[in-house]
């Protein structure tokens, strides 16, 4: 479906150009009470959306394109099992892995849960054996470090969460090999003994090239100190490929499985969360599910004017197709979340970073922002220059979690101040007027002020939002995440795209393999030009 051609969006794109909102800093004199009347809360997470762009008269026109673009009967679809990932006729069910009660979820006419409980008995069984010290490695000593193998969804999910959650680690140490370039691998191994160190290679098909070049290292590695039989006791895997999971030497009853209506941006939930359970333990990843099972919930029975998810996916497509934001800052306040901008870059624009619609017609509108961001107080002193004052005007969602253990009091002060700070000061900006009474203040001469004016008004007017955990524990975090995944499905609906599936990532893999062999001195294939010349000059070194 074309949103375009909806009334609710040329009712949306009229508002925008004739009845543009008036600048945030009029908006909040005209209404005292707006920092209270744009705002809702759930699952621990206040959403403070009053500093966007926007009227009643916005939300409501919203509101009226989600209905026009069929939102609910989507969701609905989802959360039931249909095939709604059309160009792979795959379900998408990862809401499935967190469901808390035993409704059935059907695919195909059959109840996934019960398969879903045993895979995950079967991962938590395992945690707690190498967690107690049960599982031992080749010399018999307990295992005290883990490094996951992965890419993509296979590492981003489970390391981001690992580190979100680092204060309620009780388990093994983690580290986290993504990059096929060596030097990752060789400087996690460094300091790790083989006789302690167990690997997990993620990788549904055991075919993921970067993964199993890195799993291939790693395992020469560990042989070289334990021999070939040491590989049954310091590797697992999480895939589905039996044959080549034990051809590879690990054994097939320590390989934890997962389904196709499991995408990779979303599969932290399933086994290839593994280490996040070692890290944290059984219990841990239960409340980080439990979590995201309140977030789904709330997704799907709250009234649109009160969904968090759903406010947060209409703010984007106001500020991307009505007001020209073509990308989205993420601000953590947190430095354990430090993580977070990367996964939601690879959820949103692996996600929704498409030109052609679930139907096939190609789109004549914007789609997924450039996701991007730091930890805040580091952006600070780097990228929000620009935020303040460049040509672009870029939302920014800030995150803070209020209360995380280990906590220096005076630390979180400051913490929470300069969250707060920051998003005032975009929305505010600095006049001409105040910059001028500020350097009178300071008996700066007349003439000296005049010139420094224009480097020292901000414009202000520059959308944020502000998002409030009560804590950073497993269960806010699992309800955090489910939010920006329910966001994401919100904004792709409304586009009409198909989210779950990522044709663009491709063709690069497939132009590589026939690099590799180009590299290894095969004659074919051939490339263009450019390709050619990059290839004769790197065989030349």
């Amino acid at each position: 479906m074309n949103p375009t051609r909806t009334s609710a969006w040329t009712r949306l794109a009229e508002h925008a150009t004739s009845h543009p909102p008036a600048a945030l800093r009029e908006l909040f004199a005209q209404d005292p009470q707006r920092a209270c009347h744009f705002r809702q809360e759930a699952c621990g997470i206040l959403l403070d959306y009053s500093k966007n762009r926007i009227s009643d008269t916005t939300l409501h026109l919203l509101f009226d394109l989600a209905d026009a673009c069929d939102l609910r009967s989507h969701t609905r679809a989802m959360f039931e099992g249909d095939a709604i990932n059309s160009t792979e006729h795959r379900a998408v069910l990862h809401t499935a892995l967190r469901t808390q009660g035993d409704v059935p979820v059907l695919v195909d006419g059959h109840d996934v849960l019960p398969a879903i409980r045993e895979v995950r008995a079967r991962t938590y069984a395992f945690a707690e054996r190498v967690r107690s010290g049960d599982w031992k490695g080749f010399s018999g000593e307990r295992i005290t470090d883990v490094v996951n193998i992965g890419i993509g969804g296979s590492d981003l999910g489970p390391l981001m969460v690992c580190e979100a959650l680092k204060p309620y680690a009780d388990g093994p140490r983690m580290d986290f090999v993504s990059n096929v370039d060596s030097l990752h691998l060789v400087q996690t191994l460094k300091d790790l003994d083989p006789a302690r160190t167990l690997f997990i290679v993620a990788s549904k098909t055991f075919t993921t090239v970067e993964t199993l070049t890195n799993a291939r290292s790693a395992r020469a590695w560990l042989v070289a100190a334990g021999g070939e039989t040491a590989v049954a006791r310091h590797f697992v895997a999480v895939s589905t490929n039996a044959a080549k999971v034990n051809d590879f030497g690990i054994d097939t009853a320590n390989m934890f499985g997962f389904w196709d209506w499991v995408g990779g941006r979303y599969s932290l939930w399933s086994s290839i969360g593994l280490s996040i359970v070692l890290a944290i333990g059984p219990a841990g990843f239960d409340e980080l599910l439990a979590g995201a099972a309140a977030m789904d919930q709330h997704f799907r029975t709250a009234p649109l004017a009160e969904n968090l998810p759903v406010i947060l996916a209409l703010l984007g497509i106001w500020n991307v197709n009505f007001l020209g934001s073509a990308s989205q800052v993420i601000a953590p306040y947190n430095q354990t979340l430090h993580r977070l901008p990367a996964f939601l870059q690879q959820l949103d624009m692996e996600s929704n970073g498409k030109r052609v619609r679930a139907d096939g017609e190609a789109v004549d509108y914007a789609t997924g922002p450039v996701i991007w961001g730091e930890p805040g107080t580091n952006g600070q002193h780097a990228f929000f220059q620009l935020l303040h004052q460049g040509t672009a005007v870029i939302p920014v969602d800030f995150i803070l979690a209020l209360r995380q253990p280990g906590q220096i009091e005076a630390h979180r002060t400051s913490q929470i101040a300069n969250c707060l700070a920051q998003s005032a000061a975009l929305m505010q900006g600095k006049t001409a007027e105040e910059v001028r009474a500020e350097m009178q203040a300071k008996g700066i001469a007349a003439e000296e002020i005049e010139a420094l004016i224009p480097h020292r008004t901000f414009p202000g007017n520059r959308p944020s939002n502000t998002l409030l955990l009560d804590e950073l524990s497993p269960r806010s975090l699992g309800a955090l995440l489910a939010l920006y995944e329910h966001k994401v499905f919100v904004q792709g609906s409304i586009w009409g795209l198909n989210s779950f599936d990522q044709w663009g990532v491709e063709l690069g893999k497939q132009l590589a393999t026939g690099i590799e062999q180009r590299l290894a001195g095969a004659s074919e294939p051939a490339y263009d030009a450019s390709t050619e010349a990059l290839l004769a000059y790197t065989r030349s070194k």
